[in-house]
Protein backbone atom coordinates (compact mmCIF):
# COMPACT_ATOMS: atom_id res chain seq x y z
CA UNK A 1 0.00 0.00 0.00
CA UNK A 2 1.23 3.49 -0.82
CA UNK A 3 1.61 6.03 2.01
CA UNK A 4 0.02 9.37 1.10
CA UNK A 5 -1.58 11.85 3.53
CA UNK A 6 -4.76 12.08 1.42
CA UNK A 7 -5.22 8.30 1.39
CA UNK A 8 -4.13 7.79 5.01
CA UNK A 9 -6.62 10.43 6.14
CA UNK A 10 -9.39 8.71 4.20
CA UNK A 11 -8.56 5.30 5.67
CA UNK A 12 -8.49 6.78 9.18
CA UNK A 13 -11.91 8.28 8.50
CA UNK A 14 -13.26 4.86 7.45
CA UNK A 15 -11.80 3.31 10.60
CA UNK A 16 -12.63 5.91 13.24
CA UNK A 17 -15.82 7.54 11.94
CA UNK A 18 -17.42 4.93 9.69
CA UNK A 19 -16.31 1.93 11.78
CA UNK A 20 -15.42 -0.13 8.71
CA UNK A 21 -13.87 -3.54 9.29
CA UNK A 22 -10.08 -3.97 8.86
CA UNK A 23 -10.76 -6.26 5.87
CA UNK A 24 -12.86 -3.58 4.11
CA UNK A 25 -10.29 -0.86 4.83
CA UNK A 26 -7.57 -3.07 3.40
CA UNK A 27 -9.62 -3.52 0.22
CA UNK A 28 -10.14 0.26 -0.11
CA UNK A 29 -6.39 0.81 0.34
CA UNK A 30 -5.57 -1.74 -2.37
CA UNK A 31 -8.08 -0.15 -4.79
CA UNK A 32 -6.66 3.34 -4.25
CA UNK A 33 -3.10 2.07 -4.64
CA UNK A 34 -4.03 0.56 -8.00
CA UNK A 35 -5.63 3.84 -9.09
CA UNK A 36 -2.45 5.70 -8.13
CA UNK A 37 -0.44 3.25 -10.23
CA UNK A 38 -2.78 4.01 -13.14
CA UNK A 39 -2.32 7.77 -12.71
CA UNK A 40 1.47 7.40 -12.78
CA UNK A 41 1.56 5.16 -15.87
CA UNK A 42 3.40 6.74 -18.83
CA UNK A 43 0.86 8.74 -20.92
CA UNK A 44 1.80 6.96 -24.14
CA UNK A 45 0.79 3.56 -22.80
CA UNK A 46 -2.79 4.51 -22.10
CA UNK A 47 -3.71 5.36 -25.67
CA UNK A 48 -7.17 6.86 -26.12
CA UNK A 49 -9.43 6.42 -23.09
CA UNK A 50 -7.26 3.65 -21.68
CA UNK A 51 -7.22 1.59 -24.86
CA UNK A 52 -4.42 -0.94 -24.97
CA UNK A 53 -3.43 -0.48 -21.31
CA UNK A 54 -3.82 -3.39 -18.91
CA UNK A 55 -3.25 -3.83 -15.19
CA UNK A 56 -0.04 -5.79 -15.89
CA UNK A 57 1.48 -2.68 -17.51
CA UNK A 58 0.98 -0.41 -14.50
CA UNK A 59 4.14 0.71 -12.67
CA UNK A 60 4.94 -1.26 -9.50
CA UNK A 61 4.01 0.14 -6.10
CA UNK A 62 7.70 0.62 -5.25
CA UNK A 63 8.02 3.26 -7.98
CA UNK A 64 5.22 5.33 -6.43
CA UNK A 65 7.08 5.91 -3.17
CA UNK A 66 9.27 8.56 -4.83
CA UNK A 67 6.30 10.32 -6.43
CA UNK A 68 5.30 12.06 -3.18
CA UNK A 69 3.72 15.48 -3.76
CA UNK A 70 3.45 14.86 -7.51
CA UNK A 71 1.07 11.99 -6.88
CA UNK A 72 -0.89 14.01 -4.30
CA UNK A 73 -1.35 16.75 -6.88
CA UNK A 74 -2.41 14.20 -9.51
CA UNK A 75 -5.10 12.84 -7.17
CA UNK A 76 -6.49 16.31 -6.59
CA UNK A 77 -6.52 17.04 -10.33
CA UNK A 78 -8.25 13.84 -11.50
CA UNK A 79 -10.87 14.36 -14.21
CA UNK A 80 -13.93 12.36 -15.17
CA UNK A 81 -12.16 11.43 -18.42
CA UNK A 82 -9.29 9.87 -16.45
CA UNK A 83 -11.74 7.88 -14.36
CA UNK A 84 -13.37 6.61 -17.56
CA UNK A 85 -9.89 5.68 -18.86
CA UNK A 86 -9.33 3.76 -15.63
CA UNK A 87 -12.57 1.84 -16.20
CA UNK A 88 -11.41 1.07 -19.76
CA UNK A 89 -8.13 -0.26 -18.41
CA UNK A 90 -9.99 -2.60 -16.06
CA UNK A 91 -12.19 -3.83 -18.90
CA UNK A 92 -9.03 -4.46 -20.97
CA UNK A 93 -7.70 -6.51 -18.04
CA UNK A 94 -10.92 -8.56 -18.03
CA UNK A 95 -11.94 -7.58 -14.51
CA UNK A 96 -15.43 -8.75 -13.69
CA UNK A 97 -18.26 -6.24 -13.64
CA UNK A 98 -18.62 -6.65 -9.89
CA UNK A 99 -14.91 -5.94 -9.34
CA UNK A 100 -15.05 -2.84 -11.56
CA UNK A 101 -18.15 -1.64 -9.69
CA UNK A 102 -16.41 -2.14 -6.34
CA UNK A 103 -13.29 -0.24 -7.42
CA UNK A 104 -15.43 2.58 -8.78
CA UNK A 105 -17.34 2.68 -5.48
CA UNK A 106 -14.00 3.08 -3.67
CA UNK A 107 -13.12 6.06 -5.87
CA UNK A 108 -16.59 7.53 -5.37
CA UNK A 109 -16.26 7.33 -1.57
CA UNK A 110 -12.72 8.72 -1.65
CA UNK A 111 -13.69 11.71 -3.77
CA UNK A 112 -16.74 12.43 -1.60
CA UNK A 113 -14.42 12.46 1.40
CA UNK A 114 -12.09 14.92 -0.36
CA UNK A 115 -15.03 17.20 -1.17
CA UNK A 116 -16.21 17.15 2.46
CA UNK A 117 -12.65 17.84 3.59
CA UNK A 118 -12.47 20.88 1.29
CA UNK A 119 -9.75 19.36 -0.88
CA UNK A 120 -11.95 19.16 -4.00
CA UNK A 121 -14.70 21.45 -5.22
CA UNK A 122 -16.59 18.62 -6.90
CA UNK A 123 -16.18 14.88 -7.32
CA UNK A 124 -15.03 13.77 -10.81
CA UNK A 125 -16.80 10.45 -10.20
CA UNK A 126 -20.25 11.96 -9.66
CA UNK A 127 -20.99 12.06 -13.41
CA UNK A 128 -20.00 8.43 -13.98
CA UNK A 129 -22.53 5.63 -13.77
CA UNK A 130 -21.76 2.35 -12.09
CA UNK A 131 -21.58 -0.43 -14.73
CA UNK A 132 -24.76 -2.49 -14.95
CA UNK A 133 -24.32 -5.72 -13.02
CA UNK A 134 -25.28 -9.19 -14.16
CA UNK A 135 -27.95 -10.54 -11.84
CA UNK A 136 -26.55 -13.65 -10.20
CA UNK A 137 -28.36 -15.64 -7.59
CA UNK A 138 -26.17 -16.73 -4.69
CA UNK A 139 -25.03 -20.36 -4.65
CA UNK A 140 -26.34 -22.55 -1.87
CA UNK A 141 -26.43 -26.21 -0.86
CA UNK A 142 -29.64 -28.16 -0.39
CA UNK A 143 -30.43 -29.81 2.95
CA UNK A 144 -29.16 -33.22 1.83
CA UNK A 145 -25.82 -31.72 0.77
CA UNK A 146 -25.54 -29.79 4.05
CA UNK A 147 -26.09 -32.99 6.04
CA UNK A 148 -23.40 -34.79 4.01
CA UNK A 149 -20.96 -31.91 4.49
CA UNK A 150 -21.56 -31.63 8.24
CA UNK A 151 -21.00 -35.37 8.60
CA UNK A 152 -17.64 -35.33 6.80
CA UNK A 153 -15.21 -34.34 9.62
CA UNK A 154 -13.94 -37.02 12.00
CA UNK A 155 -15.18 -35.71 15.35
CA UNK A 156 -13.09 -38.20 17.32
CA UNK A 157 -10.03 -36.01 16.67
CA UNK A 158 -9.45 -32.48 17.92
CA UNK A 159 -9.06 -30.96 14.45
CA UNK A 160 -12.05 -32.91 13.09
CA UNK A 161 -14.20 -31.81 16.04
CA UNK A 162 -13.07 -28.24 15.44
CA UNK A 163 -13.95 -28.42 11.75
CA UNK A 164 -17.38 -29.91 12.51
CA UNK A 165 -18.00 -27.08 15.00
CA UNK A 166 -16.91 -24.51 12.39
CA UNK A 167 -19.26 -25.85 9.71
CA UNK A 168 -22.15 -26.18 12.17
CA UNK A 169 -21.58 -22.64 13.45
CA UNK A 170 -21.46 -21.00 10.00
CA UNK A 171 -24.60 -22.81 8.87
CA UNK A 172 -26.49 -22.49 12.17
CA UNK A 173 -25.85 -18.76 12.62
CA UNK A 174 -25.42 -17.65 8.99
CA UNK A 175 -22.02 -16.13 9.68
CA UNK A 176 -19.63 -14.43 7.32
CA UNK A 177 -16.22 -16.11 7.25
CA UNK A 178 -14.58 -13.03 8.80
CA UNK A 179 -17.13 -13.01 11.61
CA UNK A 180 -16.36 -16.66 12.36
CA UNK A 181 -12.57 -16.24 12.49
CA UNK A 182 -12.97 -13.19 14.77
CA UNK A 183 -14.92 -15.17 17.38
CA UNK A 184 -13.42 -15.41 20.86
CA UNK A 185 -14.38 -17.79 23.64
CA UNK A 186 -16.09 -14.96 25.52
CA UNK A 187 -18.41 -14.33 22.54
CA UNK A 188 -20.08 -17.69 23.14
CA UNK A 189 -23.10 -17.63 25.45
CA UNK A 190 -23.91 -21.29 26.04
CA UNK A 191 -26.75 -20.46 28.46
CA UNK A 192 -28.57 -18.37 25.83
CA UNK A 193 -27.34 -20.61 23.00
CA UNK A 194 -26.14 -17.62 21.02
CA UNK A 195 -23.05 -15.80 19.78
CA UNK A 196 -22.25 -12.11 20.07
CA UNK A 197 -21.14 -11.11 16.58
CA UNK A 198 -19.40 -7.95 15.44
CA UNK A 199 -20.34 -7.63 11.77
CA UNK A 200 -19.84 -5.07 9.03
CA UNK A 201 -19.43 -1.53 10.27
CA UNK A 202 -18.57 -3.08 13.65
CA UNK A 203 -22.25 -3.42 14.40
CA UNK A 204 -23.00 -6.02 17.02
CA UNK A 205 -25.80 -8.56 16.84
CA UNK A 206 -26.86 -11.67 18.68
CA UNK A 207 -26.77 -14.80 16.51
CA UNK A 208 -28.84 -17.76 17.78
CA UNK A 209 -27.24 -21.20 17.66
CA UNK A 210 -29.05 -24.47 17.09
CA UNK A 211 -28.66 -27.41 19.46
CA UNK A 212 -26.43 -29.31 17.01
CA UNK A 213 -24.06 -26.35 16.71
CA UNK A 214 -23.90 -25.98 20.50
CA UNK A 215 -23.22 -29.70 20.85
CA UNK A 216 -20.46 -29.56 18.21
CA UNK A 217 -18.80 -26.57 19.90
CA UNK A 218 -18.96 -28.22 23.33
CA UNK A 219 -17.42 -31.42 21.96
CA UNK A 220 -14.61 -29.43 20.33
CA UNK A 221 -13.91 -27.42 23.49
CA UNK A 222 -13.90 -30.57 25.64
CA UNK A 223 -11.30 -32.22 23.37
CA UNK A 224 -9.33 -28.98 23.24
CA UNK A 225 -9.26 -28.72 27.04
CA UNK A 226 -8.19 -32.36 27.37
CA UNK A 227 -5.28 -31.90 24.94
CA UNK A 228 -4.27 -28.27 25.47
CA UNK A 229 -5.59 -27.35 28.91
CA UNK A 230 -8.31 -24.96 30.10
CA UNK A 231 -8.44 -21.57 28.37
CA UNK A 232 -11.01 -18.92 29.27
CA UNK A 233 -10.28 -16.26 26.64
CA UNK A 234 -8.79 -15.85 23.21
CA UNK A 235 -9.80 -17.26 19.82
CA UNK A 236 -12.65 -19.76 19.74
CA UNK A 237 -11.25 -21.63 16.74
CA UNK A 238 -7.49 -22.19 16.67
CA UNK A 239 -5.03 -23.98 14.37
CA UNK A 240 -2.68 -26.78 15.42
CA UNK A 241 -0.19 -24.18 16.64
CA UNK A 242 -2.73 -22.62 19.01
CA UNK A 243 -3.18 -19.45 16.95
CA UNK A 244 -6.37 -17.97 15.51
CA UNK A 245 -7.56 -19.83 12.43
CA UNK A 246 -7.35 -17.85 9.18
CA UNK A 247 -9.93 -17.41 6.41
CA UNK A 248 -7.62 -19.22 3.99
CA UNK A 249 -7.28 -22.27 6.23
CA UNK A 250 -11.06 -22.59 6.54
CA UNK A 251 -11.51 -22.36 2.77
CA UNK A 252 -8.87 -25.03 2.25
CA UNK A 253 -10.49 -27.32 4.82
CA UNK A 254 -13.91 -26.79 3.25
CA UNK A 255 -12.63 -27.85 -0.17
CA UNK A 256 -11.46 -31.15 1.30
CA UNK A 257 -14.75 -31.85 3.06
CA UNK A 258 -16.73 -31.00 -0.09
CA UNK A 259 -14.79 -33.65 -2.00
CA UNK A 260 -15.26 -36.10 0.86
CA UNK A 261 -19.02 -35.46 0.86
CA UNK A 262 -19.25 -35.92 -2.92
CA UNK A 263 -20.18 -32.28 -3.54
CA UNK A 264 -18.76 -30.27 -6.44
CA UNK A 265 -15.76 -28.21 -5.27
CA UNK A 266 -15.39 -24.43 -5.55
CA UNK A 267 -18.21 -23.84 -3.06
CA UNK A 268 -17.13 -21.00 -0.78
CA UNK A 269 -17.79 -20.78 2.98
CA UNK A 270 -20.19 -17.96 2.09
CA UNK A 271 -22.40 -20.58 0.39
CA UNK A 272 -23.16 -21.95 3.87
CA UNK A 273 -24.42 -18.48 4.84
CA UNK A 274 -26.54 -18.43 1.68
CA UNK A 275 -27.82 -21.91 2.53
CA UNK A 276 -28.79 -20.74 6.02
CA UNK A 277 -30.84 -17.84 4.66
CA UNK A 278 -32.48 -19.89 1.90
CA UNK A 279 -33.44 -22.75 4.21
CA UNK A 280 -34.81 -20.34 6.83
CA UNK A 281 -37.08 -18.69 4.27
CA UNK A 282 -38.08 -22.08 2.83
CA UNK A 283 -39.20 -23.11 6.31
CA UNK A 284 -41.38 -20.03 6.72
CA UNK A 285 -39.12 -17.52 8.49
CA UNK A 286 -40.06 -13.91 7.80
CA UNK A 287 -37.72 -11.69 5.83
CA UNK A 288 -37.15 -9.16 8.64
CA UNK A 289 -35.99 -11.87 11.04
CA UNK A 290 -33.58 -13.31 8.48
CA UNK A 291 -32.30 -9.80 7.78
CA UNK A 292 -31.55 -9.30 11.47
CA UNK A 293 -29.86 -12.69 11.84
CA UNK A 294 -27.67 -12.06 8.78
CA UNK A 295 -26.76 -8.57 9.97
CA UNK A 296 -27.88 -6.92 6.74
CA UNK A 297 -28.31 -3.16 7.02
CA UNK A 298 -30.86 -3.04 4.19
CA UNK A 299 -33.82 -5.34 3.64
CA UNK A 300 -33.17 -5.19 -0.12
CA UNK A 301 -29.91 -7.11 0.44
CA UNK A 302 -31.84 -9.92 2.11
CA UNK A 303 -34.52 -9.97 -0.60
CA UNK A 304 -32.14 -11.71 -3.02
CA UNK A 305 -32.95 -14.93 -1.15
CA UNK A 306 -36.65 -14.60 -1.94
CA UNK A 307 -35.69 -15.04 -5.60
CA UNK A 308 -34.10 -18.37 -4.71
CA UNK A 309 -37.15 -19.61 -2.83
CA UNK A 310 -39.51 -18.35 -5.55
CA UNK A 311 -37.43 -20.08 -8.21
CA UNK A 312 -37.59 -23.36 -6.29
CA UNK A 313 -41.35 -23.04 -5.81
CA UNK A 314 -41.73 -22.51 -9.55
CA UNK A 315 -39.69 -25.65 -10.25
CA UNK A 316 -41.89 -27.66 -7.88
CA UNK A 317 -45.00 -26.19 -9.52
CA UNK A 318 -43.75 -27.05 -13.01
CA UNK A 319 -43.06 -30.64 -11.97
CA UNK A 320 -46.26 -31.20 -9.99
CA UNK A 321 -49.11 -29.21 -11.55
CA UNK A 322 -50.77 -31.06 -14.48
CA UNK A 323 -51.46 -27.85 -16.42
CA UNK A 324 -47.82 -26.73 -16.08
CA UNK A 325 -46.33 -29.83 -17.72
CA UNK A 326 -45.57 -29.94 -21.46
CA UNK A 327 -48.47 -31.18 -23.61
CA UNK A 328 -46.61 -34.32 -24.72
CA UNK A 329 -45.99 -35.34 -21.12
CA UNK A 330 -49.60 -34.60 -20.16
CA UNK A 331 -50.94 -36.69 -23.10
CA UNK A 332 -48.70 -39.62 -22.24
CA UNK A 333 -50.43 -39.85 -18.87
CA UNK A 334 -53.52 -41.06 -20.74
Amino acid sequence: MIELPLISGFLDYLDNERNFSPHTIKSYAADLTQFCRFLMAPPGEAGSAGEGLSAEQLPPVEELAAAGKTLQDRLLAVTAMEVRSYLAMMRNSRFTKSTIARKLATLRSFCKYLVRAGKLEASPVSVIRTPRQDKRLPKFLDVRQIEALLGAPDTATLLGARDRAILETIYSAGLRIGELTALNLEHLDEFSEALRIRGKGRKERLAPLGSKAIEAIQNYLALRQRELGKVRSGPLFINKHGRRLSDRSIRRKLDGYLRQAGIAPHVSPHALRHSFATHMLDAGADLRSVQEMLGHESLSTTQIYTHLTTQRLKEVYDRAHPMARPKAAANSDG
